[in-house]
């Protein structure tokens, strides 16, 4: 089966804000996204790649282009599936006003059992359902064009991101918190008939962003950062 290179997109404006973008219109890539965009193409330079699924969201449309530009010959196709988590009324609002919301520990402890309010809001299980149909869906179809050691990308977020690699390790979903895949990260994973492998996880090859910045996520230190966080800064 195929191998599959999943792309965080790179740093937008509502990572540096703190606010929770979700499928808000408009959120673009800033300055450090840009910069993380344009040094896609290098970092994946002798990577074959038989194709390219993106989210609909602008700020990942942004973080693949440049990689369409250096390979012209590369086919790209949106999947809404991949597209970010629906946190329905909770979207646009600032991530340190969310922490006093009951859910906010239910989404850190129990994700499992949250359901994002209002009409747009979703589940993370449904999250993580339609993500992972549309990973075996590409995965069916590129093998069934390219063969079964064919590579494809998909650029996504990071809530879809580790939920696809909760998958890919049998973790349970109330465990999905635990992963952490910073902007422009690249995680790959390896399907054959028998198992997944996982042979990279929120690759940035910045080592030096292990070391303590002082900056403090919401919630806490040993809270996850719901959407995937800004990163380094």
């Amino acid at each position: 089966m195929a191998t599959l290179i999943l792309v965080r997109h790179g740093r937008s404006t509502a990572n540096t804000s703190g606010l929770l973008a979700g499928w808000t219109p408009g959120v673009a890539l800033d300055e450090r996204g840009t910069a993380q965009a344009a040094a896609l193409p290098g970092r994946l330079a002798g990577v074959p790649l038989a194709a390219a699924v993106v989210s609909p969201l602008r700020r990942c449309q942004e973080t693949l282009q440049p990689l369409l530009a250096a390979r012209p010959e590369l086919a790209a196709h949106t999947d809404d599936r991949i597209g970010e988590c629906r946190y329905g009324d909770w979207t646009g609002r600032k991530l340190a006003e969310l922490k006093d919301e009951p859910l906010w520990t239910v989404v850190q402890r129990h994700p499992s059992a949250a359901v994002f309010p209002g009409a747009e809001g979703e589940s993370v299980r449904t999250m993580q359902a339609r993500a992972v149909d549309a990973v075996r869906d590409w995965n069916a179809r590129i093998e069934a064009e390219h063969g079964p050691e064919a590579v494809f990308l998909m650029c996504t977020h990071g809530d879809i991101i580790k939920a696809i690699v909760a998958d890919a390790l049998g973790m349970h979903l109330d465990l999905f918190q635990r992963i952490s895949v910073d902007p422009c990260s690249i995680s790959v994973i390896r399907y054959t008939p028998l198992r997944p492998f996982l042979l990279r996880l929120g690759d940035t090859g910045e080592l030096g962003t292990l070391a303590p910045n002082g900056t403090e996520r919401p919630g806490g230190d040993s809270d996850a950062a719901v959407g995937g966080g800004a990163g380094a800064p």
